[in-house]
């Protein structure tokens, strides 16, 4: 599970870059920013993993519904996120973003799965949200003369958080039905991706007009949104995805460090506070679990699906039943 841990750490830092990379591009609206960054990368995605996606393309389709929910959910994601930094700035829109996700996706795994969340877990996305709220208070704060803008920006920071939560569950849940990893990322991706395609064409004209936006287009479908989302889905099939939303709060403490540090965007007390918060819930869910490794020693041996119909804890987990988390 360290290793899964560290791959989604990858990813946050690189997720981090976003709104300081963005915000080089002022010209560029952040529609046009968030379809060319994960419409492009998503598209990569699915080149990637178009072998394994055309090998598993039975069993997509037969869980189509999934995908197609997973796919929405990765066009509404960079819409809302971006233009959520746009309004109430870098910090704050990452902030919200991001610290809203572990709880839409625990009340996913809840409801929909039947799982039951440790106290660990529950503990480490309180710290965490907690200090994702200091943050935001804090971000704010120094934006009070924009309160309309930090308003906007709040809210399209929960239709992030809740639609990065929606994608994350949508293909973990192909995974756990024995689809491989790249064939879910890749079709999940790929989907939302060609849905971004329309966005892109109607509003990227601006990031043509010079080669500062067209290498920030570039930079932002490359790195954070296709290197970051391969190491977020390589670690997606090690841990559930109540885990991974959890572990990248640690983005919103690098897009503040750097919105600080090059933006020169303000973060008062509260907000390096909660920075901490959200490196102790960091610490706490990277200590060593025995019983995550029972559970994905189980899962590493099993063959999907198996002959055992709804006796098997694996193919057919009991609802009722704690998950390691």
């Amino acid at each position: 599970m360290g290793g899964a841990i560290g791959l989604l750490l990858i990813a946050s830092i690189l997720w981090g870059t976003t709104g300081t990379v963005a915000a080089q591009a002022p010209e560029v609206s952040p529609l046009a920013i968030g379809a060319a960054s994960l419409g492009i990368g998503g598209l990569l995605q699915c080149v990637v993993g178009a072998r394994s996606v055309w090998s598993h393309r039975d069993a997509l389709v037969k869980n189509k519904g999934m995908v197609l929910f997973g796919g929405v959910n990765v066009m509404i994601y960079p819409l809302a996120f971006y233009s959520s930094m746009s309004l109430g700035g870098v910090a704050l829109g990452t902030v919200i973003s991001l610290g809203t996700a572990p709880l839409f996706s625990g009340i996913l795994e809840r409801v929909a799965d039947g799982a039951r969340l440790t106290l660990r877990w529950y503990f480490a996305a309180t710290l965490g949200i907690l200090g994702s709220t200091l943050l935001g208070f804090s971000c704010a704060t120094e934006a009070s003369g924009n309160g309309s803008g930090v308003v906007a920006g709040c809210l399209l920071g929960l239709v992030a958080g809740a639609s990065y939560a929606c994608y994350s569950w949508a293909t973990g849940r192909l995974m756990q039905v024995g689809i491989a990893r790249q064939s879910a990322v890749g079709a999940v991706f790929g989907g939302g991706g060609l849905l971004l395609m329309p966005v892109l064409f109607f509003t990227g004209a601006p990031l043509l007009s010079s080669a500062q936006n067209l290498m920030v287009a570039g930079y932002l479908a490359l790195v954070p949104m296709f290197l970051g989302y391969l190491c977020f889905g390589i670690a997606l099939a090690k841990v559930p995805a109540s885990t991974a939303t959890t572990v990248t709060l640690s983005e919103p403490a690098v897009a503040a460090a750097l919105a600080v540090g090059l933006l020169n965007e303000r973060l008062g007390v509260m907000g390096w506070i909660g920075m901490a918060l959200i490196a102790a819930a960091l610490l706490i869910l990277m200590v060593r679990d025995p019983r995550n490794d029972r559970v994905l020693a189980s899962v590493a041996t099993h063959q999907i699906p198996c002959d055992q119909g709804t006796r098997c804890g694996i193919c057919q987990p009991d609802p009722n039943a704690e998950l390691a988390r």
